[in-house]
């Protein structure tokens, strides 16, 4: 286990002075991540973990590789859901595609991690809420998926879905060395549409609107993953790829759904349990 660095140490904080509300270096990083979002809800900040910082997250999560939870579930939809009988066979809600990629969760990333000293820090909350146009962003309440890194070993993939919540925060630990590359559609879906017709053209092979990112290790990632269709491609190298989610919400005390949460990450908590009958969502749209 590497020591834990101070939060200013784990970013390129010369260059992304994000706890200098008065730094015109901060504000000219705002605007340009809030022009990316506009544009196609997906923005990147190249190098923003320091090389000391990355290498100390990437040491917490290899340590923890072995812990990961790989659902037994091998096909989902792309609302990570089950089909509904009452639909053709051939609706997106019933088309099920290979998903193998495995999690490792944030009660395994505890208080003496770098990577949890980093999620609660809360300059980075307050800088990443600028950069949505947010008033204010909560931690997210899930004490399981709230942080979490998502592991793809070569062979694995992420099927084309949607996000829980509106907006996720990534830092991509290390890139796959072929392969396992990020792949978006973006507003496919709006908070009051599901959009089936688009959906279902993608899922029939259309790439015309679909858009390829090239990550590197280091970089942060904003992605508006609520209403834009995005996957992961199969990991065809010879190494992991290893991503760090963070995920905040604008409601406070948001927890995810039971059935997911039991699904991909393999666990729940009485947290879960008290508050299913009880949830704060911000839509209706589907899981």
């Amino acid at each position: 286990m590497t020591s834990t660095l101070n939060c200013r140490e784990i970013i390129n904080h010369d260059t992304f002075p994000i706890d200098e509300p008065e730094n015109s270096k901060r504000a000219q990083i705002i605007d340009r991540v809030r022009a990316q979002l506009d544009k196609d809800g997906c923005a990147v900040i190249r190098n923003f973990i320091s090389d000391e910082g990355l290498q100390a997250l990437l040491v917490e999560a290899t340590a923890r590789k072995d812990q990961a939870y790989y659902s037994p579930k091998k096909n989902y939809n792309v609302y990570l859901g089950d089909g509904d009988t009452d639909l053709p066979d051939d609706h997106p809600r019933n088309i099920f595609l290979p998903r193998s990629n495995g999690f490792i969760t944030a009660d395994l990333l505890g208080e003496d991690t770098n990577a949890y000293q980093l999620y609660y820090w809360k300059p980075l909350r307050d800088f990443l809420a600028e950069c949505l146009g947010k008033k204010e962003l909560f931690i997210y309440q899930d004490p399981i998926s709230n942080m979490i890194v998502n592991l793809g070993k070569p062979g694995q993939q992420f099927n084309w879905h949607y996000d829980t919540n509106e907006f996720t925060i990534t830092m991509l630990l290390k890139a796959a060395n072929s392969g396992g590359l990020f792949e978006y559609v973006p507003g496919l879906r709006s908070p009051d549409d599901e959009c089936y017709v688009e959906v279902k053209k993608v899922l029939d092979g259309d790439r015309s609107r679909v858009k390829q990112l090239d990550l590197n290790a280091g970089d942060l990632q904003f992605f508006l993953g609520r209403f834009s269709l995005h996957q992961v491609t199969e990991n065809t190298g010879s190494d992991d790829r290893l991503l760090l989610i963070m995920s905040f919400t604008e409601k406070p005390n948001m927890i995810g759904s039971l059935l997911r949460v039991k699904d991909l990450y393999g666990k729940v908590t009485e947290a879960h349990l008290q508050n299913e009958s009880n949830r704060v969502r911000a839509d209706d749209l589907l899981d």
